[in-house]
């Protein structure tokens, strides 16, 4: 996908020779980086509330934040899709309040938003998409349920959870999502729900049979020390880097050795002269 990724190119990936990448960002910089790399989608996820703010969890964060990230990354311009997670409680409450949500996110500059659930959601789903609003779906493991879930576990390991996976998939494609995110549930799992639906789906914790994989970039970059789960690669150590960067900086101020003579700002030489002469002049007076 090498021009500006589109929510009808997403959908027309299934089963392409090159799956889609989406990892999440949460602001400018991390928008151009992740862009630059040639991503197919990022997601402003509300992991945001975890690896940003400092929450235990996802149920932390509001539309309003959400939104405040959404703009920051779109203000990056990225030739990615720009998803927006909707937060917990944002779309469960009422129809009215979910399109406004929903809305809320693509002001902000998302072109799509992504939500949590399966059949439970669908009038949901249906009233964002009549509002002309993409949606990305996601089941398997939702972190928004923790409660309900018991933890972060891996979901669909029994043959009745199973099923009901690929019933919640198809649900989700019959009410109009363009992509379906597959959490945390068994790769066998993941790849009868991704060829029973029509539409591509993207896996975390999924295995590789996805149309596309997933991963946080925090996570994948080592920016944090979190519990890291079983599915995560890590291509850096960047956390690690960066504290050794600080520490070095911390030395050379308190050795005075920083800033340096060609780290600061000086005047012309005569500039100089005078103001040495001035400061003689006003001293011996």
């Amino acid at each position: 996908m090498a021009q500006t990724v589109t929510v009808p190119a997403v959908r027309a990936h299934k089963r392409a020779d090159d799956p889609l990448v989406m990892i999440t960002a949460y602001d400018a910089p991390g928008a151009r980086i992740v862009d630059d790399a040639g991503v197919d989608i990022i997601l402003v996820g509300d992991t945001l509330a975890m690896v940003v703010l400092g929450h235990e969890d996802t149920l932390q964060v509001t539309v309003d934040d959400m939104a405040h990230h959404v703009a920051a990354v779109a203000r990056a311009r990225p030739r990615a899709l720009v998803v927006g997670d909707m937060p917990w409680l944002s779309y469960h409450v009422s129809v009215a309040d979910t399109v406004t949500n929903a809305a809320a996110l693509i002001r902000a500059g998302a072109a799509a938003v992504k939500l949590e659930g399966g059949r439970k959601r669908v009038d949901m789903i249906r009233s964002i998409i009549d509002a002309e609003i993409p949606v990305m779906g996601h089941i398997g493991l939702t972190p928004q349920s923790i409660h309900a879930l018991g933890g972060f576990k891996v979901q669909g390991k029994e043959l009745d959870a199973a099923t009901a996976l690929v019933d919640d998939a198809l649900a989700l494609v019959d009410a109009g999502c363009f992509s379906i995110v597959l959490e945390c549930v068994p790769d066998e799992v993941a790849r009868m729900v991704t060829e029973a639906v029509p539409v591509p789906t993207i896996g975390i914790g999924a295995g590789p049979w996805c149309d596309g994989q997933v991963l946080v970039f925090h996570d994948l970059l080592g920016l944090q020390d979190r519990i890291r789960p079983k599915f995560v690669r890590r291509y850096a150590e960047l956390g690690a880097s960066a504290t050794e960067a600080v520490a070095a900086y911390a030395a050379d101020v308190r050795a005075r050795r920083f800033p340096a003579d060609d780290e600061s700002y000086h005047l012309a030489g005569e500039v100089a002269d005078a103001l040495g002469r001035g400061g003689r002049t006003q001293a011996s007076a």
